[in-house]
């Protein structure tokens, strides 16, 4: 049985996610995935571009009477300080110091679950307060389709740095584990810039009509 190289900080590779064959294509298969999300995001974009305008009567909800821009901007903050404390991760992770790598995802997460928990609130907000619900229009089906799916993607990343950090919480770096949090890293970056697109096309534009 092989046994596993034991790294100090004076030894660990200055990339480590890439020092590796299977890093490396770990690495490059992440790029080919992101290619076909931003194609089938570019998709939806397109669908709520073409339908934003489109109500099902003259008395239905449009977007200067639904977004608040308040709220989005937070949820806009919340989302680039997490992409700010992942970059901060990955830091530590090159430096080889696992403890406050692990802190700075940690808290990448919980600012994370901050961005849903307000986006969980303005939907509700949406369908109840407001009656603007998935079926009321084709404008609120696009939105809806479009937001949303960005929302299950923050799930999906917030489960994957989870389980990551819980998976490897005894077993330190290595450049086995290396490639895998520097790859959701980049996950959550896609996820960040989508948002800010989202923010832009969506509640930006929507509010001056």
């Amino acid at each position: 049985m092989a046994v596993e190289q034991q790294f100090t900080p004076e030894t660990w590779p200055e990339t480590p996610e890439r020092a590796t064959l299977e890093g490396k294509n770990k690495f490059l298969g992440l790029w080919f995935f992101l290619g076909g999300e931003t194609v089938l995001f570019a998709s939806f974009f397109a669908t709520y571009l073409a339908l934003k305008d489109k109500v099902g009567s003259p008395d239905d909800l449009v977007s200067t009477d639904i977004f608040e821009l308040p709220l989005a901007f937070a949820m806009t903050m919340l989302l680039l300080t997490s992409s700010i404390t992942s970059v901060y991760a990955i830091y530590h992770m090159r430096n080889f110091d696992y403890k406050k790598m692990q802190l700075w995802f940690i808290i990448t997460i919980l600012l994370g679950l901050g961005f849903f928990v307000l986006e969980i609130y303005e939907f509700y907000h949406y369908t109840t307060g407001l009656g603007f619900g998935f079926t009321s229009s084709a404008f609120s089906s696009a939105f809806y389709t479009l937001v949303g799916f960005h929302g299950g993607h923050v799930v999906f990343g917030l489960g994957w740095i989870t389980a990551l950090l819980v998976r490897n919480r005894k077993r330190g770096l290595s450049l086995y584990n290396a490639p895998k949090f520097y790859l959701a890293s980049i996950y959550w970056h896609f996820i960040d810039v989508v948002w800010v697109f989202i923010f832009t096309v969506v509640y930006l534009m929507g509010m001056v009509g």
